[in-house]
């Protein structure tokens, strides 16, 4: 029975006094306007103010939905506003996966400077423990996916971000450093120390050892980077990481690296984003940021 039309007649005539000066702010004649109130009126079985007095009295009905559009009016704007900017792309909701082992190095610290460009979108890592990411972005339980494998997926987008050079880091003292690069046979006698994530996962692995159907002499594992470079520096083995992280290590940096390969062991990261959403400048811009700040 109640529309917002009605929410705004009384509110224009509480605010301009009369039937003639609110009609005049509504856009409409004041026999519309009377009209549209003698309807309501007649629907609702009750008057909603007196007439003829001044200044204007509301009754009780009438005072009830005055009350109710000073509230309801101003989140009707408010969601105006807001469904106007999100068609503009101006907001919007970044829920974004991992989908590779050393992205949130780098990923973490461009997560400040976007959410100052972009206040009004809803950021957020979400962490997948039992889903792989990619698969969460046709349920959109995820928006954007940082991934080094992408897949065939319906209604997803990848957009290259940028590549890199994985490199093997190797103790001061290994013989191997008499090597210019490193090759899969290489590995045939080492412990190599990697992350506890499928091989599969892993350039390493599905790049480098296993065309060559070698497999390191022992594998063992660590969730923390620094860990595994520290085990590196105390002889236990040998890693093999992204070469931007590996400078990044401050504390580590005399450790010396090698190439895997004459041309070196390459990858190229992605982002997995919904065909709906790519084209959204907040999108855009968290794919543009990642590539200016991550060029190598």
């Amino acid at each position: 029975m109640l529309e917002i039309k009605h929410l705004k007649t009384l509110e224009a005539l509480s605010r301009e006094g009369n039937l003639v000066k609110a009609a005049e702010s509504l856009n409409m004649t004041q026999s519309a306007l009377s009209h549209q109130i003698k309807l309501l009126e007649t629907q609702l079985e009750t008057e909603l103010f007196k007439r003829k007095t001044h200044p204007l009295q509301f009754t009780p009905a009438g005072q009830l939905i005055l009350e109710s559009s000073r509230n309801i009016l101003p989140q009707m704007q408010q969601l105006e506003r807001q469904l106007v900017a999100l068609q503009q792309g101006e907001i919007g909701r970044l829920w974004i996966g991992i989908d590779c082992h050393t992205c949130f190095e780098w990923l973490l610290p461009l997560l400040r400077p976007y959410q100052t460009q972009w206040p009004s979108v809803d950021l957020d890592i979400v962490p997948s423990f039992h889903e792989p990411p990619l698969q969460k972005l046709p349920s959109q339980k995820l928006d954007f996916v940082v991934t080094s494998d992408p897949e065939p997926l319906k209604g997803v987008d990848y957009t290259a971000l940028f590549s890199y050079e994985l490199v093997a880091v190797l103790p001061l003292d290994h013989s191997l450093l008499a090597k210019p690069f490193l090759t899969p046979k290489d590995f045939s006698n080492l412990t190599l120390i990697t992350y506890p994530v499928p091989e599969e996962k892993l350039d390493v692995f599905k790049q480098f050892l296993h065309p060559a159907k070698i497999r390191p002499e022992a594998i063992s594992f660590s969730e923390l980077t620094i860990m595994m470079l520290q085990r590196v520096e105390a002889g236990r083995g040998i890693c093999v990481l992204p070469k931007w992280l590996v400078k990044k290590q401050t504390d580590f940096q005399h450790l010396p690296t090698r190439s895997l390969s004459e041309s070196g062991l390459w990858s190229k990261l992605y982002a997995a984003t919904p065909k709906a959403l790519t084209k959204q400048a907040y999108m855009q811009d968290m794919i543009n940021l990642i590539a200016e700040r991550m060029e190598l």
